[in-house]
């Protein structure tokens, strides 16, 4: 699974990708173009993008980095992040202003964007407590999708959906737990699960 890139070190990354480097820059180059006054807080930002394997650190005389796999970098795509969806009791998916990388795999050609789950209501589906997941755009779904559902208007959760003659059931993935019923007026479908990523600590 690849990593989940900040703001700072997607800008540290698009940086190095615009320019012609010959020879690649120096962690003193990289803070005075980036405007970046701590280095320190740049070589942070540095080990995350070698974790990743899309740069590596270059020792000896000249101490910079140099981009490792472009094909692969170039094929994430920053799509939004908007907050964080309850996997257990309904909570609001608050949106905010950020952006997380996501590979071509992971996302369909459609409009998407990224949640952080909350709670263990789905974890027998293999969708744990801070995961994130990448929801395809959408106000329909098919019975047995896993969805983006606001309930009453206002609260958001992740369930998998079962539509009936007036009747909507979000069923968890938690055998502890009993599905959630509404009517129809009462969800409204956002979206449908079609990634999930990772980080592990």
């Amino acid at each position: 699974m690849k990593n989940i890139l900040t703001r700072r070190q997607q800008e540290i990354l698009d940086y190095l990708r615009e320019q012609d480097f010959d020879p690649p820059p120096t962690l003193d180059e990289l803070c005075r173009a980036l405007g970046l006054s701590s280095r320190g807080s740049l070589h942070k930002h540095i080990s995350a993008l070698v974790e990743a394997g899309l740069v590596e650190p270059m020792d000896g005389k000249h101490r910079g980095v140099l981009l490792r796999d472009t094909e692969a970098a170039a094929d994430e795509e920053r799509l939004p992040f908007l907050g964080y969806i309850a996997a257990g009791r309904p909570i609001e998916a608050i949106p905010q202003p950020e952006t997380l990388a996501v590979p071509a795999a992971l996302r369909t050609h459609r409009p998407c964007y990224v949640l952080e789950v909350r709670g263990d209501s789905m974890i027998e589906d293999g969708i744990l407590d801070g995961d994130w997941v990448v929801i395809e755009q959408r106000d329909q779904a098919r019975n047995g999708e896993v969805v983006v559902a606001l309930v009453d208007g206002g609260e958001a959760t992740l369930k998998r959906i079962e539509q009936k003659p007036g009747q909507v059931i979000l069923h968890p993935a938690n055998g502890r737990l009993a599905p959630l019923r509404y009517t129809p007026e009462q969800v409204q479908v956002q979206g449908i699960l079609v990634g999930q990523m990772r980080r592990y600590h």
